[in-house]
Order: C-alpha cells, then sequence, then structure tokens
C-alpha cells in the first residue's frame, strides 16, 4: 500500500507509462531471481532510492530507470525487511534451488543420475 504522500504519484499516467516501459525493458523477469538463474515473473517495480517527500518531486530519482529494479513478490518483500536478514534467506533460497536443478543429469542413454 503506498504511503499517503505517494497515492497521487503511483496513480499518475507517467508513472504508469514509465513502470510498465521499465518491466518491458527487462522482459518482464524479477532481476534478483535471474542474478540466480532463475526465471520467475516481476510483478512490483521498485525504487532502490527509496521515495519520500521530496524525491518523489525528483524525476531523476522516482522516474529514472536508473534507479528502479523489477521483482517479485518474494524479492521485494524481502528488500523491504533487509534488516531482519530476510533478503539474504531469499537469496540464499534461490541459489539452492538453482542448485538443486543441476543435481541430476541424463546420460546419452537417457539414464538420469546424481551428481
Amino acid at each position: 500500500m503506498a504511503k499517503p504522500f505517494a497515492r497521487k504519484f503511483y496513480s499518475s499516467k507517467r508513472w504508469q507509462d514509465c513502470r510498465n516501459e521499465y518491466a518491458k525493458s527487462v522482459h518482464h523477469l524479477c532481476e534478483n531471481c535471474l542474478r540466480h538463474g532463475i526465471y520467475k515473473p516481476g510483478e512490483i517495480v521498485h525504487h532502490k532510492i527509496e521515495l519520500d517527500p521530496i524525491t518523489i518531486e525528483k524525476p531523476e530519482i522516482a522516474l529514472s530507470f536508473d534507479n528502479l529494479e523489477l521483482l517479485c513478490r518474494d524479492c521485494h518483500a524481502a528488500r523491504h525487511d533487509q534488516s531482519g536478514g530476510r533478503w539474504a534467506e531469499v537469496n540464499k533460497r534461490k541459489r539452492d534451488a538453482r542448485s538443486k536443478k543441476n543435481r541430476y543429469t541424463v546420460d546419452q542413454n537417457g539414464v538420469v543420475t546424481a551428481r
């Protein structure tokens, strides 16, 4: 839920167009998951520099692709809970999931073997 000072901004056409174009530019994939080799749809365009009543008025912060990141809901929730270590926990789970994907191989005869 947007903070009261940000409601007008987040409902503006300017933000909605920027958000949609940014998501399109990163192929609608969660950028954090992608860094871990996981392809998951991104759902929330996150501001790296958090918006406040002052920065929300600065297009170079509020509407700049350099300050945006597309995240899935899990990564976005974790990003906002960094102080509790949840971000590191989510990244570890993603690394573990990626390594599990590569634990098995299929040989030329179609036999599945563990690595």
